[in-house]
């Protein structure tokens, strides 16, 4: 089992397409929708509903935890108020994060798809927002708009190197893929390497992060650069590469 999520929104369509978002990077883990309010007779309207809230984490809740994100005040205050009717031993397996509702949901979807702990589930989800720079997002925009006057870097394919025990493991790769260094690769990237025994960077930023893999709006062409230190540094560059080699297997 692992870490479930629940999105309480205002709007059943948004926490519903939040929970069809993180599912995409996280397909096992159990995230359950609560959003807008009614009897389920007809359309739900704008609200939040204690019912479903309070269902939501009765289908999330497997045993190892319950991590219920938000977005705005009032949905605080219903999900407050599931909590609080909750029997003890129910209550001390869910907790309500300080997060914003999508970036922090994908964030903790990955953690949670990683086996983490709950608490490092919350932790994602409440660090996980980034400032991001619209004109880095490749390939939306050329790379004549994104940097005036400034070429893609140049690469060298495969061009990892393994030293010494504690020394730096580097590696450099093309993206491939058309959509580059999107969600769903960064989230493979940052599952795949949260079990290795390495501190690994990728073009600076932790690889093991979601989102700040995604902050990075690597489009199709650039170059992916990693470095890693610890035992598994040599393991977390080779699986990069391979994965990027791969295209994240998306068509070229």
């Amino acid at each position: 089992m692992s870490v479930g999520l629940v999105i309480v929104s205002h709007s059943e369509k948004i926490a519903e397409g939040v929970v069809e978002l993180a599912a995409q990077m996280a397909p096992d883990v159990v995230l359950a929708a609560a959003g807008g309010t009614g009897d389920g007779t007809g359309p739900a309207r704008i609200g939040t509903s204690f019912d479903r809230v309070q269902a939501a984490i009765e289908r999330a809740d497997g045993g190892d935890g319950v991590v219920v994100l938000t977005d705005l005040g009032s949905a605080v205050m219903t999900a407050e108020m599931v909590l609080e009717f909750l029997d003890p031993g129910a209550r001390e397996r869910v907790r309500l994060a300080q997060a914003a509702l999508v970036e922090g949901a994908v964030a903790a979807a990955v953690q949670a798809q990683g086996g983490s702990p709950l608490a490092d589930v919350v932790r994602a989800a409440e660090g996980a927002v980034v400032s991001l720079r619209p004109e880095e997002f490749e390939p939306f925009v050329t790379h004549a708009a994104a940097a005036p006057g400034a070429e893609p870097a140049p690469s060298s394919a495969g061009s990892g190197t393994e030293g010494e025990p504690g020394s730096t493991v580097r590696g450099s790769w093309t993206l491939p893929n058309q959509m580059g260094l999107h969600a769903r690769p960064a989230a493979t990237l940052a599952t795949g390497l949260t079990d290795l025994d390495a501190e690994v960077t990728v073009n600076g930023v932790d690889g093991k992060s979601v989102m700040l893999l995604m902050s990075l709006g690597l489009g199709q062409g650039r170059t992916v650069t990693v470095e890693a230190v610890g035992p598994d540094a040599q393991a977390a560059v080779d699986f990069v590469g391979r994965e990027v080699e791969a295209g994240f297997g998306e068509p070229a």
